[in-house]
């Protein structure tokens, strides 16, 4: 079967939605923007860009993405079946050219007895009536029957063919929990396609949750038996153990698409630097051995594995790194480099900067090639993710000096520019130099804050690396993040806190968050 004659597999991404929902996790509208960018020209075709009746600020985003990638892509907004709900997506989606509205409502006799505490015939009325209502509202209209895979199979039928007889042109069947296996799944789709007479008038959706670990073994399992849209994340973010995740699903349909059959739109290309993108938004590492895009999927350390490769890389290698974007440590500027080749490099590894955010980063290029005199690849892709979802800074770091050692009163020296135009300078001591930067950068400020999450790693090997410091704050109950880059780690920390300090500043919270729920 040629690639022409190939089902075209739907990817439907909910990392704005669903993978927002992991603790720490939370981004705020540029930094939404900047992902949904990205998916646009990774080639989703469906992205969830939040759950707009949850708070203003998910409203604006959803809004803000349907308005700028709504052309480009169907942009979708998550509804509970409440009138309320669906006419708050409604709302945030009618600027979109291609647009979606998502409702559920859970079906499994554990969600109807402890949860919604209605009876089957309740739960049909209801799927029909709002279902009905987000027609009138918008063509294009997507139900799922929450916790699908613990629903009695006869009831989940009649649920589905009442769904698509109100209108429902896509019908997604959540595994909300993670509960089920891919046989069980499997099952589950072809009861649907095989006892639901109208089932040809829908798409057959799946979203899996892994907390079994199961989560892209069920999705694919739901493709293999007739499923044409999969729910996913990238790195497989969401809710308790996360989602099916994206680059899994697309690499494992594209590497074995004589066994599938199918396709995606995907360009395979963009998931690395998608991934870091997004890895370096919300703060969630990459753990090394993640398969597709973590550091160690093209690593050959076993003698007999790195003879194979030698000889022929297929040996051990069913992917290339150029098939998902891979980034490694080619050596590829230096000092003298320029900006068009800066340029080239960059655009290269997948990023795609406008004017000013490129003069930006080749300046911390220009910096970094006065202090290292090897630059590589992933020193690049650190410079360019330090600066995604930057925000105007209300304090820049002008200096700092700190003292420290043994028998000695660890203490910091800053001295911040406000934009106001003023210096600030203090000091503070601490537990150690970086506590007492941060002690330091507190005091400036005037923001106290918890420290939640440290990490630093080297970009690359050397005594010479940069380090890359990423931390998460927590001030007034809401966690922030920040990054800094440097080859001096004090320096790094010094700017991630304060980033995470300036978000904190600059966040504007124009009320509280509903509970959060959804497939």
């Amino acid at each position: 079967m040629t690639a022409d004659n190939m089902d075209t597999i739907t990817i439907f991404d909910t990392t704005l939605r669903d993978g927002e929902q992991s603790p720490g996790c939370s981004m705020n509208t540029a930094e939404k923007l900047e992902v949904a960018k990205a998916l646009v020209e990774l080639g989703v075709d469906v992205i969830e860009a939040g759950f707009p009746i949850a708070s203003p600020g998910d409203f604006e985003a959803v809004q803000q993405i349907a308005r700028k990638y709504g052309d480009r892509a169907q942009i979708c907004g998550l509804a509970r079946c409440r009138t309320e709900d669906i006419e708050h997506a409604r709302d945030a989606l009618q600027d979109a050219e291609n647009a979606r509205i998502h409702v559920f409502l859970a079906t499994s006799s554990i969600h109807r007895k402890f949860k919604l505490k209605m009876d089957k015939e309740e739960i049909i009325k209801t799927t029909v009536e709002m279902v009905q209502l987000a027609k009138s509202k918008c063509d294009n209209i997507e139900f799922s029957p929450e916790d699908a895979a613990r629903t009695e199979l006869d009831f989940l039928c009649e649920v589905v063919e009442k769904a698509i007889a109100a209108g429902a042109t896509t019908v997604n069947i959540p595994d909300t929990v993670g509960y089920a296996t891919p046989a069980h799944f499997h099952t589950v789709i072809r009861t649907l396609k095989m006892n639901v007479p109208n089932i040809d008038q829908a798409v057959i959706s799946t979203h899996c949750h892994n907390d079994l670990g199961l989560a892209v073994a069920n999705s694919l399992s739901a493709v293999e038996a007739g499923a044409r849209q999969v729910e996913c994340t990238i790195n497989g973010l969401g809710e308790r153990a996360g989602n099916a995740a994206l680059e899994e699903v697309v690499m494992a349909i594209r590497t074995r698409g004589d066994y599938y059959k199918c396709k995606t739109n995907i360009d395979s290309t963009k998931l690395y630097p998608t991934s870091h993108l997004v890895s370096s938004i919300t703060g969630m590492r990459i753990q090394r051995n993640k398969a597709v895009v973590g550091q160690n999927a093209f690593a050959h350390e076993a003698g007999i594995h790195q003879h194979g490769m030698l000889q022929d890389s297929s040996t051990y290698e069913i992917m290339r790194p150029q098939d998902v974007g891979f980034v490694g440590t080619n050596l590829v500027l230096g000092k003298h480099s320029g900006r068009h080749a800066f340029r080239d490099r960059v655009v290269s590894l997948g990023h795609n900067l406008d004017d000013e955010a490129l003069e930006t980063v080749f300046q911390d290029f220009i910096e970094l090639a006065d202090k290292k005199k090897e630059i590589y690849d992933a020193d690049i892709t650190a410079l360019v993710e330090n600066r995604v979802g930057d925000t105007h800074d209300h304090w820049t770091i002008k200096s700092f000096h700190v003292s420290s050692g043994i028998d000695t009163i660890p203490t910091a020296t800053v001295d911040l520019d406000c934009e106001d135009g003023e210096h600030h300078c203090d000091a503070a001591i601490g537990d150690g130099p970086i506590d007492a930067v941060f002690k330091t950068l507190e005091r400036i400020t005037g923001l106290s804050a918890r420290l939640e999450d440290f990490q630093v790693r080297g970009v690359t090997s050397g005594k010479d690396a940069q380090g890359e410091v990423s931390v998460a704050i927590l001030h007034n109950g809401k966690t922030f993040r920040g990054k800094g880059v440097s080859t001096d780690i004090i320096e790094a920390s010094a700017r991630a806190y304060l980033k995470a300090l300036n978000r904190a500043e600059a966040e504007k919270i124009p009320g509280g968050d509903t509970t959060r729920r959804g497939v």
